[in-house]
């Protein structure tokens, strides 16, 4: 573990070219209803756009479906069995598809949609497949947006909240950034909500053992990726090549900040393997 000051790496990051995004369900819906909330989604846009218009490719992998859905059709509840948050996914990704069109239109900048699984990648003809639709989307200039097709695997719905999808994804794509926003931010010593004397970690540059138990996490009414699932993340990032920033979305104006070099979340150093 190094707590150093991570002042100096962190100046790199305003050269990364390929970066991917990956926004957690608890980040753009609304605490209180469980609905989105269509200004932290605007304001998304609007920095995705203006990375776009730096130069730099951007992937944005995006939880959220099975929320949308859930509002769709009127559920008090949170969905428990698998088929009903299949349908409630089903319902969520067309409409949440629709508002990111309409929104990265707005601004200028056309957005694709692209559903995997785990299986997508672990057979070689859907991984090259795959890789070659990312790389023409990317080559138009267009902003490709991932997620689980929820409706044909429950792999993610189980577990991890698309924390390692968007690991294997900038793995993929061989992205040079990938940048985890979520409800909490970022790695520390233990959970902060339960021990005061919890400290913050802002630099990893080596993704040992020790830290790989740190992973407790708590969970969110609406998101199901925990600091475990992120840190399974890092070491597919890491290994892969790319940087890794664990990050509070509350304010997605944190994203121009990090690309700026300015000091938010942990900061997980690639170490190619």
């Amino acid at each position: 573990m190094n707590l150093i000051n991570p002042e100096n790496i962190r100046e790199s990051l305003k050269d990364k070219k390929r970066i991917v995004i990956k926004i957690g369900t608890s980040s753009i819906t609304h605490e209180e209803s469980g609905a989105l909330n269509l200004t932290k989604l605007e304001i998304l846009v609007r920095e995705l756009c203006d990375l776009k218009n730096q130069g730099k490719d951007i992937i944005l992998v995006s939880s959220g479906a099975i929320a949308v859905g859930r509002q769709a059709v009127h559920l008090s509840h949170r969905p428990t069995e698998i088929s009903e948050k299949q349908a409630c996914a089903a319902i969520g990704q067309a409409q949440l598809m629709m508002i990111y069109q309409k929104l990265f239109h707005e601004y200028g900048h056309l957005a694709a949609q692209i559903l995997m699984t785990k299986d997508t990648v672990s057979d070689a003809t859907g991984k090259e497949n795959a890789l070659n639709t990312f790389e023409e989307l990317l080559s138009m200039g267009v902003i490709p947006i991932v997620n689980e097709n929820d409706t044909i695997s429950t792999y993610e719905i189980q577990f991890g909240d698309n924390d390692r999808l968007s690991a294997i994804v900038a793995s993929l794509t061989h992205s040079d950034l990938l940048i985890l926003l979520s409800d909490i931010d970022g790695l520390f010593t233990d959970d902060p909500n339960h021990n005061p004397e919890a400290r913050f970690i802002p630099l990893v540059t080596e993704l040992n053992a020790h830290l790989m138990k740190m992973g407790k996490g708590t969970l969110s009414d609406v998101g199901t990726g925990g600091m475990e699932a992120k840190l399974h993340a890092a070491r597919i990032a890491t290994d892969s090549g790319a940087d890794m920033i664990i990050a509070n979305g509350a304010d997605f104006h944190v994203i121009h900040k990090i690309i700026q070099g300015k000091e938010y979340g942990t900061l997980f150093c690639a170490n190619r393997n």
